[in-house]
């Protein structure tokens, strides 16, 4: 009896491992002076009402000289918004207004800053082809990365 008392409650314990294991609704970046965020790839679930990504910038020049900003487009779109985002100027943060190519942005931030921006879940579908990128000017091109959506 003690052995099916064991397997009962190891069973149980897996079942509540996997009740709680929680859709990842947030992504944590780092960018620094040397021109490149901390991940190439990242996951998220398309189950999630919000999709938080969070930028620290680790580096120590200011915002005009090495500023960083996290983009989140269709990877489709991504060169044709980094191409405007640098008319937008920095006063938009590199972020061409109102263009519905812009899933979600933060605001350009200097060293030893931090900044984020919610994306509505729903505008990231499973199976879908996202990129983000920063859209300082010159610096999409290797700080970009992949947005993999789950289930």
């Amino acid at each position: 009896m003690n052995v099916r008392k064991t397997l009962l409650a190891l069973a149980l314990l897996a079942a509540a491992g996997v009740v709680q294991a929680a859709p990842n609704c947030t992504v944590k970046l780092k960018g620094g002076d040397n021109m490149q965020f901390d991940q190439k790839s990242v996951t998220v679930s398309a189950a999630c009402k919000s999709i938080n990504f969070e930028l620290e910038h680790t580096g120590k020049l200011p915002v005009a000289a090495m500023g960083h900003n996290v983009v989140v487009t269709a990877t489709a779109d991504a060169a044709g918004v980094a191409k405007d985002a640098i008319k937008a100027g920095a006063a938009a943060s590199y972020v061409p207004a109102g263009d519905a190519r812009v899933l979600g942005a933060t605001k350009m931030v200097g060293g030893g800053e931090s900044t984020s921006v919610a994306i509505a879940g729903g505008k990231l579908k499973a199976g879908g082809d996202y990129t983000f990128f920063c859209s300082f000017p010159g610096h999409s091109a290797l700080m970009r990365g992949k947005i993999v959506v789950t289930p």
